[in-house]
C-alpha cells in the first residue's frame, strides 16, 4: 500500500485523485479552501486536507504522513505555494513531483503582460469598462487603475472570502459578478455584453481553466483580451506524464478514461461546452479525418474510424490516459459510439452528445421532430420507399456521390415522386444550403455528399397486414403460381408476431406474397424468401420490385437444401414443404432453437405430419387452428358466398 499526497485543488489535481480511486494507494488530497473541499467527497483510501499551509506546516504534515510521494497539482501562477511544497518535500525527504497544466497557447490580438502591475500599466492607458476574470485574491493589486471603482466588474468565486475582497478592494455590488465556473463561450460573451467591457483580463490557465473559452468570447465580442503572463515554473509533466510515473514508480493499473464525443454537424460552434473540454483536455484525440480537421486540439491525434480501429488506437498508446473519441452529430444517433461500447470494457467511458442533422435540419425548417422517423442510408444500401409511403414524416441520412438524388429517383420510382422533400447540405459549415421541392423535381439535381433529407408525405397510410390479393403477381407465361390469401395472411402474420429487426424464412414463399407482408413489418431486419420453382421466382422478383422491399432476398431452391448457408431465423412460416416437413423443422430448431414457427397445412397428410412434429421436438408452446373462409361473389342481381379451401396453421415454439 503506497502514501500519496496530492495537492489537489486544481481541475487536473482533482482528476488523478478521481483516478487513484481504486488502487493500492492511501491518498491525502490537500486544498486551500472549503469550496476545494466540497468538490472531493472522502472515501476509503481517501482523506481530504483543507485550508491553506505554511512551509512549516507542510513539512511537519510529510513527516507525520509517511508519504512515498507528494504530486503538486497546484495552479500554476501559485508559484510561492509551488515553492513551499517542493522545499517541505526536501527537508522532510519526501519525493515531489509538479504537475504542469498545458498552456492556453497565443490568440491573435491578445495582450501579454508579465505580471498584475503590467496589466495596470496597460489598463491605464485605456478607455471602457473593464471585465476581470482573475480571481478574487489579487483584486486588491487592480485598484491602483485610474476610475477602478467605475471601470472594473470582477467575477469571482460565490463564496464570502471572495466578496469581502472584493468590497476590501472598493467595488460596489453592481460591479461583482458572483459566479461559479466553468463558463461556456457563450456564458463569457453574454458576460462581457452585460457590463459593455472593452477589455477582458485573465490568466494562461490553459484547457483546463477555460482559457479557449475566454479568448472565443472576446474575439466574438470585439474585446480585448489581457492575459497576465505566468511566473516561471518548476521544472514539471503534464497529466500524461504524472500517470505514467505514478504507474511506474507504484505498478498502479489505471484505466483509460475514454470520452466519446458528439461534435455536431459542422465546425467548432456547434459543439457543447462539455465537448470541447473533453477534447482540449485529452492526452489523445481518435477518429476520421475530418472529424479531427473540425476541432482544435494540440494533444495527439490518432486517425481511426472503424471500431475495431479505434479501440486499438487506445491500447497502442499507454502513455496517454485521457482519450477522446470525435463523432459526427450526436453519439446517440446513427453513431459508430454504439458498437465501439463494447469494445472499450477496460476503460472508464463517458459519454457526450452532440447536436444530431437531424435536430439542425429541423431548426432551420422552423419544425420540430418529434413526430419524425429516423433513417440511415449514410454507408448502407437500402431502399426506404415503404417507410416513406408509411410516415407522414421521415428522415434520411444519405452518403456518397449521388446519394440524395438517387434516393428521390428510387422514391419517384415507387410512385412517390409527389411526396415534400427538403435537403440540408453541408449543415453547420459555411457552406451550408437548403433545398426544398418534390422527390420528382429534385431527382436529377447535384447534392453535397455530407447531406440529410426531411421528406414529408401527407398521403401515408401506415400498413395493415393481410393486403388484397390482387396487389400481388400471380401469373406470367406461365401457370398460376398458388399464393396464401389475405384472410390467411393476415392470420400467419399475427401468429408469427414479427420484430421490427425479425430474421424471417419464408419456404416454399410462392409469389412471395407472405414473404413481401413480412418485409414490411420487419423493416430492420432481413427476410429470406426459398422457392424451387422458376415460374414462382420470376414472379417473386416481380413483386419485390413493386413493393421496393430492399430487405427481402430471394433464395432459389428446395429447402433444406437451399437454407444451410441462411443466417439462423428468429421467425418463419413454412408455407410448402414439398414432403420435407420433419428435416426443414429440424435445421430452423438446430439454427435457432428458440425459433418461431408458422406451418400452413391443406392437406390431411400435412396435418399428421406437423402434429407428429409438434410432438417430436418437445415445444413447449404449439397450437393448431383450423381456418375457413367465404367470400363473395356476384350472381346476376344476387350476391353469393364461395368458401375457400380449409387451412390449417400450426404455431411451434420453445
Amino acid at each position: 500500500m503506497y502514501r500519496l499526497c496530492v495537492f489537489a485543488g486544481t481541475t487536473e489535481g482533482r482528476a488523478l485523485v478521481e483516478l487513484l480511486e481504486g488502487q493500492p494507494a492511501e491518498v491525502t488530497a490537500c486544498v486551500a479552501t472549503e469550496y476545494g473541499e466540497t468538490l472531493l467527497t472522502p472515501r476509503p483510501g481517501l482523506t481530504v486536507s483543507p485550508g491553506r499551509l505554511t512551509g512549516e506546516e507542510m513539512e511537519a504534515l510529510f513527516r507525520r504522513g509517511g508519504f512515498d510521494l507528494v504530486v503538486d497539482a497546484t495552479h500554476p501562477y501559485a508559484a510561492q505555494v509551488t515553492e513551499n511544497i517542493a522545499g517541505a518535500c526536501e527537508r522532510a525527504g519526501v519525493g515531489y513531483l509538479r504537475l504542469l497544466r498545458a498552456s492556453g497557447g497565443a490568440p491573435e490580438g491578445a495582450v501579454w503582460v508579465p505580471d498584475i502591475a503590467g496589466a495596470v500599466d496597460y489598463l491605464a492607458g485605456t478607455q471602457g469598462n473593464i471585465l476581470l476574470t482573475t480571481g478574487s485574491k489579487e483584486l486588491a493589486g487592480y485598484a491602483a487603475l485610474p476610475d477602478f471603482a467605475r471601470r472594473v466588474y470582477a467575477r469571482v468565486l460565490p463564496m464570502e472570502a471572495s466578496l469581502t475582497a472584493c468590497r476590501a478592494a472598493g467595488l460596489a455590488p453592481d460591479h461583482i459578478i458572483a459566479m461559479q465556473g466553468p463558463f461556456s463561450r457563450e456564458m463569457n460573451a453574454a458576460t462581457l455584453r452585460a457590463v459593455s467591457a472593452q477589455y477582458m483580463v485573465t490568466k494562461d490557465a490553459g484547457a483546463a481553466g477555460g482559457f479557449a473559452e475566454k479568448a472565443a468570447a472576446a474575439g466574438g465580442a470585439g474585446a480585448v483580451l489581457v492575459v497576465v503572463g505566468r511566473p516561471a515554473q518548476r521544472e514539471g509533466v503534464d497529466f500524461a506524464g504524472a500517470v505514467k510515473e505514478l504507474s511506474r514508480r507504484f505498478a498502479l493499473r489505471l484505466r483509460p478514461q475514454v470520452t466519446l464525443a458528439g461534435i455536431g454537424p459542422g465546425g467548432p460552434e456547434a459543439m457543447t461546452g462539455d465537448v470541447r473540454r473533453a477534447v482540449c483536455g485529452a492526452d489523445c484525440v481518435i477518429g476520421a479525418r475530418r472529424m479531427l480537421e473540425a476541432v482544435s486540439t494540440r494533444g495527439r491525434t490518432c486517425q481511426a474510424v472503424a471500431p475495431a480501429d479505434i479501440a486499438a488506437c487506445i491500447r497502442e498508446n499507454p502513455d496517454c490516459r485521457r482519450f477522446a473519441v470525435v463523432f459526427s452529430g450526436d453519439t446517440g444517433f446513427f453513431s459508430g459510439a454504439r458498437k465501439l461500447l463494447p469494445l472499450l470494457a477496460d476503460c472508464d467511458v463517458t459519454v457526450l452528445p452532440g447536436l444530431s442533422s437531424l435536430q439542425v435540419l429541423c431548426a432551420r425548417t422552423g419544425t420540430s421532430y418529434e413526430d419524425v422517423v429516423p433513417l440511415s442510408l449514410h454507408g448502407r444500401e437500402g431502399d426506404v420507399s415503404p417507410d416513406v409511403a408509411q410516415n407522414r414524416r421521415t428522415f434520411v441520412l444519405v452518403g456518397g456521390e449521388g446519394g440524395a438524388a438517387g434516393l428521390f429517383r428510387t422514391l419517384a420510382e415507387a410512385g412517390l415522386g409527389a411526396v415534400r422533400v427538403t435537403v440540408g447540405e453541408r449543415l453547420g459549415y459555411p457552406e451550408e444550403r437548403i433545398t426544398a421541392g418534390t422527390a420528382a423535381a429534385l431527382a436529377e439535381g447535384a447534392f453535397d455528399t455530407l447531406s440529410a433529407v426531411l421528406i414529408e408525405n401527407d398521403s401515408a397510410r401506415p400498413f395493415v397486414p393481410g393486403l388484397p390479393d390482387s396487389c400481388f403477381r400471380r401469373s406470367g407465361e406461365g401457370p398460376v403460381v398458388p399464393m396464401t390469401k389475405s384472410e390467411v395472411r393476415g392470420l400467419v402474420l399475427g401468429k408469427l408476431a414479427l420484430t421490427e429487426d425479425a430474421v424471417c424464412w419464408d419456404i416454399g414463399a410462392g409469389t412471395g406474397s407472405v414473404s413481401i407482408e413480412m418485409a414490411l413489418l420487419a423493416r430492420r431486419g432481413r427476410v429470406y424468401a426459398i422457392e424451387r420453382k422458376g415460374e414462382a421466382l420470376a414472379l417473386l422478383e416481380e413483386n419485390r420490385r413493386r413493393f421496393h422491399t430492399a430487405n427481402l432476398e430471394i433464395v432459389p431452391g428446395a429447402a433444406p437444401e437451399a437454407c444451410q448457408d441462411l443466417p439462423a431465423p428468429t421467425h418463419a412460416f413454412i408455407g410448402g414443404s414439398a414432403g420435407n416437413m420433419r428435416a426443414i423443422i429440424a435445421l430452423l430448431l438446430e439454427k435457432n432453437p428458440a425459433v418461431r414457427i408458422v406451418a400452413s397445412a391443406v392437406t390431411l397428410e400435412s396435418v399428421a405430419e406437423l402434429t407428429a412434429c409438434g410432438k417430436e421436438f418437445s415445444f413447449t408452446e404449439w397450437e393448431a387452428v383450423s381456418l375457413t373462409a367465404a367470400r363473395s361473389r356476384t350472381a346476376g342481381p344476387y350476391h353469393l358466398m364461395t368458401g375457400q379451401n380449409p387451412v390449417h396453421l400450426f404455431t411451434f415454439q420453445r
